[in-house]
């Protein structure tokens, strides 16, 4: 059963080495992970799940040990989810960035494994798969990674689009108020349109929700390059 969970932004600008100079403006943002991730570790899990999206060839499972790199953006950092063997496959950015937030953590001794997942994924398919995460263990926590939309200013990697706005507020205040129903009713063309590759993650946690009871906390809500990021906590 799921019993607790954190919803983090998934840009690779989190990690201070890949922003270089412009590392203080998500200061904030890191700070509230932070908090975030706090909350998972004092539910005391059995088992830690890191969910975000991926490329097609990316997709999948990924076991405890797995390592990412950041070495793409010119420099060199890594992370790594837990302890293991790092095998074969290097994880996803957004696992990555999970895995480096989970590092500079105080995290418990549970665990770690990653699920990389398409950001096209169908709402259906999505709460099943949560479900299934749900199902894993007595006590499931998730670390859900992903980006709101891409399209709030001009500068923005989608350009501006006026659904963005409104869209980005409705899933700050579904995942603010564990509002499973209103996650699960996010548009997926919709999201498309908007490159907000975290809706299939959300709809994932609201699966895995389903009868867990969570109350939630939004933790962070801005979109300091034109992309909505947001952070909240469940538990």
């Amino acid at each position: 059963m799921l019993v607790a969970a954190a919803v983090c932004p998934c840009p690779p600008l989190l990690v201070p080495e890949v922003a270089a100079g412009a590392a203080a403006e998500l200061d904030a943002a890191r700070a509230a992970c932070t908090d975030a991730l706090g909350v998972l570790a004092a539910a005391r899990p059995d088992l830690l799940v890191v969910v975000g999206p991926a490329e097609q060839s990316e997709r999948g499972p990924y076991p405890q040990g797995a390592r990412g790199t950041f070495s793409g953006f010119g420099v060199d950092a890594d992370a790594r989810l837990g302890t293991g063997e790092p095998g074969e496959r290097e994880l996803p950015v957004s696992l990555a960035v999970g895995a480096w937030l989970l590092e500079r953590t105080a995290w418990a001794d549970a665990p770690v494994e990653g699920l990389a997942v398409a950001p096209t994924l169908e709402p259906e398919r999505c709460a099943e798969t949560g479900r299934e995460l749900a199902g894993r263990a007595a006590r499931v926590a998730l670390l859900v990674m992903g980006d709101a939309s891409a399209c709030r200013t001009l500068k923005a990697p989608g350009y501006l689009d006026d659904r963005a706005a409104p869209f980005d507020a409705e899933a700050a205040r579904a995942l603010g108020a564990a509002d499973l129903a209103a996650l699960k009713a996010l548009d997926p063309a919709l999201a498309r349109e908007l490159k907000a590759a975290g809706r299939a993650p959300w709809q994932i946690l609201a699966g895995a929700a389903e009868n867990a009871a969570l109350t939630g906390t939004l933790l962070y809500e801005d979109a300091p390059y034109g992309v909505g990021y947001l952070v909240a906590a469940w538990s």
